[in-house]
């Protein structure tokens, strides 16, 4: 069956909508028609390299949709069901997930290699993070949906699948933020947006936001900043303005510069806790000296995917967007179809969007 697809041909090049051939589901797959899917920095990083993985592929890796078809096997979920995609499914056996670190499964993206559609000349495709949202329709594994909890909008949901579970995750799990405590977030993008809101959830006190662009503010408040800061070489120097010349107690980055993850480390109280987010290249080099680290007593970690178990955080999500404490259309910037995905990447390579929704 024929479906339209947002296709990458080589890393580097611009994505292409197209038709694609997609498969029937085989055993232990599923069928899924998308409503939506986010528009994600991770994809760029796929796009240009910094994250390698076999191409041509069809990018996307947060999304949610119905249900059309299950293959031989699959009893977990039925035609018609809501699901939100998975793209890191754990395995439940190699050593990571022995130690129910999940989030660090060795064999998570195997499924990256596999051959997912073919173009109609017959070109093989890869399904990008193991899910190739950026479709009308996709075929999983059957580990890869999850079914989403009742309450929650279903196009709204597709960002439950990567931004909130990273940012929620990165509050909560890695830096696990206290009562009382106080945050940085830098990067007010669909993460930063969702660990703002998430601090909040936590019960943060003072709550700063950092991002190069003043545009930002208004969002960044609305999900719970109470002060903002527009990045520059004393933004260090700013937040522990804010803090009585102590800095934070944790810094949440979500950029992957080294400059970002050097000012969320210097902006952090001593005895304070940096989390990185963000994904960088190798070229971003973080330095730091060896008196510095035994002086501030700091904490610095990384963070993948927000440290998270989608099968046991995504029905606590959704019960605080039942109760209204996090607002995943708050999360949105632009909402495109299909056809708009090129453009939506140019703008946000420009640095003109912090998150996209693209709606079928």
């Amino acid at each position: 069956m024929a479906v339209r697809a947002a296709v990458l041909p080589a890393v580097g090049a611009p994505l292409e909508v197209t038709e694609i051939v997609l498969p029937d589901p085989g055993p232990g797959q599923v069928r899924v028609r998308l409503a939506a899917a986010g528009v994600c920095h991770s994809d760029l990083s796929l796009s240009d390299g910094t994250m390698r993985v076999p191409v041509p592929a069809v990018l996307g890796h947060e999304g949610a949709g119905t249900v059309v078809a299950v293959g031989e096997g699959v009893t977990a979920v039925a035609p018609g069901d809501p699901v939100v995609l998975n793209w890191a499914p754990s395995c439940g056996s190699c050593h990571a997930c022995g130690l129910g670190e999940v989030w660090l499964c060795a064999n998570a993206l195997n499924g990256a290699a596999n051959v997912h559609a073919r173009t109609t000349d017959g070109t093989e495709l890869h399904p990008g993070l193991n899910v190739a949202a950026f479709a009308e329709e996709t075929v999983v594994a059957a580990n890869c949906v999850l079914p989403l909890p009742d309450g929650v909008p279903l196009t709204d949901a597709a960002l439950l699948g990567c931004a909130v579970l990273t940012g929620y995750g990165a509050v909560h799990h890695s830096a696990r933020v206290r009562a009382g405590e106080s945050v940085a977030v830098f990067g007010v993008g669909g993460v930063g947006l969702a660990a703002l809101q998430s601090a909040r959830i936590a019960g943060a006190g003072r709550i700063v936001a950092v991002d190069v662009s003043p545009a930002k503010e208004e969002l960044a408040r609305a999900a719970g900043a109470t002060d903002y800061v527009v990045a520059s070489e004393n933004t260090a120097r700013e937040i522990r303005g804010l803090t009585g010349k102590q800095g934070v107690d944790v810094a949440i980055e979500c950029v992957g510069r080294a400059a970002t993850i050097r000012a969320a480390w210097d902006s952090t109280r001593r005895g304070g806790r940096t989390t990185v987010v963000g994904i960088g290249g190798k070229d971003q080099q973080v330095t730091f000296n060896a008196l510095e680290i035994f002086h501030w007593g700091r904490t610095l970690a990384g963070c993948v995917y927000g440290n998270s178990d989608p099968a046991r955080d995504l029905p606590v999500l959704a019960g605080h967007v039942r109760e209204g404490r996090l607002d995943l259309g708050a999360l949105v910037t632009e909402r495109i179809a299909l056809d708009g995905i090129p453009a939506a990447f140019e703008n946000m390579l420009a640095g003109k969007g912090g998150r996209a929704l693209v709606v079928f």
